[in-house]
């Protein structure tokens, strides 16, 4: 059978994608298919959560002081939304190409339950000092599933025929790999790391209101220190800086992508001073906002 990245190519090729820059969902609902020909030069990303599929190329990531690196047939699990920098690199004049597979709750927790009532000692246990992030390389498994998911996506019939359960195969897969305690924490609402991710998601739903650690921590049913202190074992980051780079990373969807103007999209995500939002982006960016529209 084909590479990887072959067979990614050949669904580009089918499906015209060859001048896309970006992301684009496929026939299979929550699986996103990735190109870019040019990469970029490290900047700030928000990556968000479920299984990231790299067919080729190479990306570099730095999360706090934790570098991750990732390119042909490895995949990362990612556990909740990371704000990052990033660089993605090319090579050999090919484009980058991969997948990112949305991870479904009552998927994930079907999936959770029924591997705990097989083998509950062989689950895997939380590693509560690992960020939600980490790079593996696919064993054969789990890169056979790939390749026939991808083969799959070359026929409309076999797309709506196997599409699901490829993706349950997929997730499957993650599960029993070596990064699989990061979905099974998930899963379990009563641990740390499925706290963290709740107060998570409440964040990046109402980022512009004025959230305090103290709400959040309550949301989260902990004490401020204890929150605090597994928020950054989870992000790497203080909740304050985490909502602070949700906000600026939105902002700048909204001055690029909607056009819309800087004043307007510091209050809508939550900069009562435009002053201090176009400090913070360029701190964060290395450019003005007005620089961004370009």
């Amino acid at each position: 059978m084909n590479s990887l990245g072959d067979l990614m190519q050949i669904y580009a090729d089918k499906y015209d994608l060859n001048e896309l820059e970006g992301m684009k969902e496929t026939a299979i609902p929550g699986v996103w298919f990735y190109r870019s020909s040019q990469g970029n030069q490290r900047q700030p990303f928000v990556y968000q959560s479920g299984i990231i599929v790299m067919g080729q190329g190479r990306k570099h990531i730095h999360i706090g002081n934790q570098p991750v690196h990732y390119g042909p047939e490895d995949y990362l699990v990612v556990g909740v939304p990371m704000p990052l920098e990033c660089a993605a690199l090319p090579e050999n004049g090919v484009p980058l190409l991969g997948l990112n597979i949305n991870v479904d709750s009552t998927l994930l927790h079907r999936l959770v339950n029924e591997l705990e009532a097989a083998f509950f000692e062989h689950a895997p246990r939380s590693k509560q000092e690992t960020c939600g992030l980490s790079s593996v390389k696919m064993a054969t498994p789990m890169l056979d599933s790939c390749k026939r998911l991808m083969v799959a996506l070359h026929s409309d019939l076999d797309t709506k025929m196997l599409g699901e359960s490829l993706v349950m195969e997929i997730v499957y897969r993650a599960l029993v790999g070596s990064e699989g305690h990061v979905l099974f924490d998930l899963a379990h609402h009563d641990g740390q790391y499925a706290r963290v991710a709740k107060v998570l998601t409440k964040m990046h739903q109402n980022y512009s209101e004025g959230l305090t650690v103290q709400y959040l921590a309550e949301e989260a049913n902990m004490s401020v220190s204890a929150f605090h202190l597994a928020f950054r074992k989870v992000t790497l980051e203080s909740p304050l800086q985490y909502l602070k780079k949700v906000r600026l990373n939105k902002a700048k969807e909204l001055i690029q992508l909607e056009g819309l103007r800087v004043s307007d999209a510091a209050r809508l995500v939550g900069y009562s001073s435009s002053s201090q939002f176009s400090r913070e982006f360029k701190r964060h960016f290395n450019m003005t906002p007005k620089g961004s529209t370009h």
